[in-house]
């Protein structure tokens, strides 16, 4: 039987299309070092025709390592690692902006695989963002300056209180989940633990201040790293079709899930594999 996985670059500096392989189905074990090695590579990986049932996501994503489950999101019914993200008029979404998953908690994901199940008619892509060609694309004096800094990452600044006030229920699960996840202090820069990259690790939506600097020095800068980061030579960006699979690694990238398709409906499920802290090391 070939195990050989067919995989085809997407752009210089992420992304890439995964063919000849079935995720569905558990992996052999020179089928994931192939898989887990693309993801080092290109940071984002693509499957098309890749129905999954939450259980079999959650097996897939479990290869990788433990999973985190979401404060606030909904889960599916087989799989509570795999999280529900029903978006249409009536529940808008909140990830349409640049963000890089769950980095309000000391170990932000290593990585995480989204399914894609209803699709709008159009629109609806995501893009993905590499934090590693950000941060090669910096000036020496300019990687100087940051290496060392520190940033807060806030749980509310994304999950804020009155998008979670429907119900007493919701809004009671919103309050634990923010005492559960007070802010939290990440690198400015990470380095990746494997392959020993530099990334830039700060994100629009969870990072609020630079906790070194003064308050105006922190927003002028965070304001250009953002503006940095989502440079459009540092993307790649998938049109998605019903069943189809990304796995990306969180630790060094940023996604936007476009919100063009309203009032259409679009329902994803991810799961999210846990990480460990984030460091620097010059």
């Amino acid at each position: 039987m070939n195990e050989r996985l067919k995989i085809t670059p997407l752009g210089p500096y992420i992304g890439a299309l995964v063919e000849d392989v079935s995720l569905n189905r558990p992996l052999s074990d020179a089928q994931f070092e192939q898989l887990y090695h693309a993801l080092l590579k290109h940071q984002v990986l693509f499957a098309r025709n890749q129905p999954v049932t939450p259980v079999e996501q959650r097996a897939l994503a479990a290869r990788f390592g433990d999973l985190h489950i979401h404060p606030v999101y909904p889960q599916t019914p087989e799989a509570r690692e795999i999280i529900i993200l029903d978006t249409d008029d009536n529940n808008p979404p909140d990830n349409d902006n640049w963000h890089t998953d769950v980095t309000f908690i000391e170990t932000p994901p290593l990585g995480a695989i989204l399914a894609a199940k209803r699709l709008p008619s159009t629109g609806g892509d995501t893009l993905w963002t590499s934090g590693i060609a950000a941060y090669e694309a910096l000036s020496v004096p300019f990687k100087q300056l940051l290496a060392g800094l520190q940033a807060e990452h806030d749980f509310t600044k994304s999950f804020q209180e009155y998008k979670y006030r429907k119900t007493p229920e919701e809004h009671q699960q919103w309050l634990k989940a923010k005492e559960k996840n007070p802010p939290v202090l990440h690198s400015v820069i990470r380095t990746h633990p494997v392959s020993g990259k530099q990334a830039l690790f700060v994100n629009e939506g969870f990072t609020t201040r630079i906790v070194d600097l003064a308050e105006k020095e922190s927003a002028t800068l965070l304001d250009f790293l953002f503006r940095h980061i989502t440079k459009p030579e540092f993307q790649v960006r998938w049109r998605w079709q019903e069943n189809d699979i990304a796995l990306w690694d969180n630790r060094v990238t940023q996604h936007y899930a476009n919100a063009d398709y309203l009032p259409q409906r679009r329902i994803m499920h991810r799961a999210t594999i846990l990480g460990d802290k984030p460091y620097f090391q010059a």
